[in-house]
């Protein structure tokens, strides 16, 4: 049998102990399925006092990761500190010139600093594994960074934030208020104390970077993402979307067309029989569509202490079955120096259409101005439901659902500013895109 592998750790938090738990319960059996033992020899966290379940006293401690980083004590570092500057982009660049392979867990590191990590990954002819950085434990990075190799993708889009899933499920479930389903999310764990990372779609744009690079052989471009969360969606548009037959979901989509790449995270209808309108609660999801395979689908725990750690663990196996001076894959599927240059697609009609909800003054004429809006902007309507508004409005009003046909989003824009300027409208109008799913 090789001689061990030594893996240092930086973050002791949930994933962090989780991952020295599955290391001390699981070690014959991963020191059988990866040829050599796997030993923890040292730490690193903010409070070497802090009780974390697990017993790490025969790891060197150290207080400063990037010390740790450089350590000739270790063959592994593995990244759990979180966040795209400071102590986490200073210990993976120093474990990475130092020779050290590198396992991260770390979206926002990525998004950001990946393609130049990668480059000093693939110089030193080290690894740079990073399976926890999206959607927990689902193996879509093995997957589109070797399982699809030889497929050519056109699209990848899914549920990435299990937080933004459990509120809008539950919103849909229980007929719960977006402000209730958040409360209950923070009282459970799943949303932090500030959620706005997760709600406004940060979270799922950092995952859809990184997916956009593997899929498709670019420079990752995190600030190219329209970005749009979920705060402004209400009880109103879960109800209308179920009579529609839809299911509102947060979407992260990146779509490869003649004039570029297309990145958008913003709240989705999907049509209610689609296999990604059945994923629920904080259950994430994958879909990539190739053209050998067709449209594959991964989902699974997104989050959390156990299924972030299985994808450390996974990664960390990877590293201990390489073989010595076997030269490593590129980091992103593409050399990092070979990454093309990120180029935006340009405005295009989208496919699904929209779902307008307006609430309006009830009063003549008011739907045929509404109508002819949408005529002067070459929107063609593929449905119109107009209903009483609730009794406590100071006065009578309206709302009137639209679903159009195939049309540009700038299109809808332009009509729906059009009727607030007409002064129809009595609340800011909805606009949600509805988008073709498997």
């Amino acid at each position: 049998m090789s001689e061990a592998l030594r893996v240092g750790i930086a973050g002791l938090g949930t994933v962090g102990a989780s991952v020295l738990k599955i290391l001390r319960d699981k070690g014959e059996m991963l020191t059988r399925q990866c040829g050599k033992e796997i030993i923890v020899t040292a730490v690193s966290a903010r409070d070497a006092k802090r009780d974390r379940g697990v017993d790490f006293s025969s790891a060197t401690w150290f207080d400063d990761p990037v010390a740790l980083a450089k350590s000739n004590n270790i063959d592994v570092f593995i990244e759990l500190i979180g966040g795209d500057e400071g102590p986490a982009r200073a210990s993976v660049e120093a474990a990475l010139r130092s020779g050290r392979h590198v396992v991260t867990a770390n979206k926002a590191l990525l998004a950001k600093h990946g393609v130049s990590l990668a480059k000093i990954a693939e110089d030193k002819g080290v690894l740079l594994n990073f399976e926890a950085a999206v959607a927990g434990g689902i193996p879509v990075i093995k997957a589109l960074r070797e399982s699809l190799t030889g497929n050519t993708v056109s699209r990848v889009y899914g549920i990435m934030n299990g937080t933004c899933n459990y509120i809008l499920t539950r919103m849909w479930d229980e007929g719960i208020s977006f402000e209730d389903c958040l409360a209950d999310a923070q009282r459970l764990g799943y949303a932090e104390a500030d959620p706005t990372f997760d709600i406004e779609g940060n979270d799922t744009a950092h995952k859809l970077a990184i997916l956009t690079s593997l899929a498709f052989g670019t420079q990752i471009a995190a600030d190219d993402i329209y970005l749009e969360g979920i705060s402004n969606i209400s009880l109103a548009d879960i109800k209308a979307a179920d009579e529609l037959g839809y299911r509102i979901k947060l979407l992260g989509v990146a779509l490869k067309t003649e004039s570029g790449i297309e990145q958008r995270v913003h709240p989705t209808m999907v049509p209610v029989e689609s296999v990604i309108a059945q994923v629920h609660g904080v259950t994430n999801a994958v879909a990539i569509e190739t053209d050998l395979l067709g449209e594959l689908l991964l989902s699974g725990p997104g989050a959390g202490g156990a299924a972030t750690a299985s994808a450390v663990i996974g990664d960390l196996a990877d590293i201990a079955k390489s073989r010595p001076g076997f030269q490593h894959g590129p980091v992103f599927g593409t050399p990092a120096k070979a990454l093309a240059p990120y180029k935006r697609a340009k405005m295009r009609a989208h496919e699904g259409g929209y779902f307008i909800r307006l609430t309006v003054h009830d009063r003549a004429g008011v739907f045929a101005a509404i109508a002819k809006r949408m005529a002067d902007n070459d929107i063609s309507l593929e449905s119109i439901v107009q209903r009483q508004s609730a009794t406590d409005q100071p006065e009578a009003t309206k709302t009137v659902i639209l679903v159009t046909h195939e049309t540009t989003e700038a299109a809808v824009k332009k009509a729906l500013e059009g009727i607030v300027k007409d002064g129809h409208a009595t609340d800011k109008p909805q606009m949600i895109r509805i988008e073709r799913a498997g």
